[in-house]
């Protein structure tokens, strides 16, 4: 049976790239694999981010990352869900990964090129994430990885590990592959700048209050072209566009198409057009997790659930990697 996984990280807040990029994959793969469906909050990736050195924010925003998960509509009764550092057999495999991992493998990612620019003194742990995330995977030897463009390259270092840890002690894990939502791999961020990122800060939340979210909308630029109400526009070149293509039904996303085209519509009605598509889907997400924000015993008992489930994958997969490592069991 084939088995999927994917962590998520919980530095700041969930957003629409989160949610379009990965979250609903989670709902749909975890329908259609059950209890095969293994997803993690990765608070051991969060650390090598300069933005979780606040202790209690870490914990919160974890704590947060699952209310989203579960919001959107990814059942824990159904998926194992859990926090990663609630299994230590994550760190575990990920330390004999980065023994046969060599340095110029992992100086080579590109997300550590750009990551270690914010550093004076770059953290060793952020060489070892692909590591650790190749450890995350494998642990459970999954062939299903539903992740981000942007996290291509580390898939593709974590099938080189698979191959060489197989090579020198034998056959062990298969090679996963990355599975995409090809609907939404590149979602703009609200500022135009390229791809929406926390880092960037041109995010658009998920649970973000609506009024908030109609603020950074007012502010978003459009078409630059269009200068005047009057001046026909190309939603081919507009952010807005593309946020209408995600969450208006198709006869507000044709009328857009065609209105802004012949300056049938102005560029604020555009933006109130697509703040009540947001709204539409995005307001029973926000109060499903605030009924879950109101019974936190049982997010908590959820992550213990899934804690022990994956540490029963885990344990067995631990056994046979020592094993053929060679560690002595006494």
């Amino acid at each position: 049976m084939s088995r999927v996984f994917s962590g998520i990280q919980p530095t700041g807040d969930p957003h629409i790239g989160n949610y379009f990029g990965a979250m609903r994959n989670y709902v749909t793969l975890g329908e259609q694999y059950g209890k095969n469906s293994i997803y993690c909050v990765v608070d051991l990736h969060a650390i090598t981010n300069p933005a979780a050195s606040d202790p209690a924010a870490l914990a919160q925003q974890t704590l947060d990352m699952a209310v989203a998960n579960f919001a959107v509509g990814l059942d824990p009764s159904k998926v194992t869900f859990f926090l990663q550092s609630q299994v230590p057999e994550h760190q575990e495999l990920a330390w004999i990964f980065t023994c046969i991992t060599p340095v110029g493998e992992l100086e080579r990612m590109t997300q550590y090129k750009d990551k270690s620019a914010q550093f004076e003194s770059v953290p060793a742990g952020l060489l070892m994430y692909p590591a650790l995330m190749a450890a995350d995977i494998l642990l459970y030897k999954a062939d299903t990885v539903p992740v981000g463009e942007d996290q291509t390259q580390h898939i593709e270092l974590t099938r080189e590990i698979a191959r060489k840890f197989n090579h020198h002690f034998g056959q062990t894990f298969d090679e996963p592959k990355a599975v995409y939502n090809k609907a939404a791999l590149r979602i703009p961020g609200v500022d135009g700048q390229g791809k929406m990122s926390k880092s960037k800060g041109n995010t658009i939340g998920i649970l973000e209050p609506l009024d908030h979210i109609w603020q950074k909308l007012r502010a978003a630029p459009t078409d630059p072209a269009r200068v005047r109400r009057t001046d026909p526009g190309n939603p081919d070149v507009c952010l807005i566009f593309d946020y209408h293509k995600l969450f208006s039904d198709l006869d507000t996303t044709e009328l857009v198409n065609r209105e802004c085209r012949t300056a049938g519509i102005g560029c604020v009605d555009c933006k109130k057009k697509l703040l009540e598509g947001m709204a539409a889907h995005l307001t029973p997400i926000q109060q499903r997790a605030e009924e879950l924000r109101a019974d936190p015993d049982y997010v908590r008992d959820a992550l213990r659930q899934g804690t022990r489930e994956a540490r029963a994958i885990a344990g067995g997969v631990m056994e046979e990697v020592r094993e053929k490592v060679g560690f002595l069991k006494l």
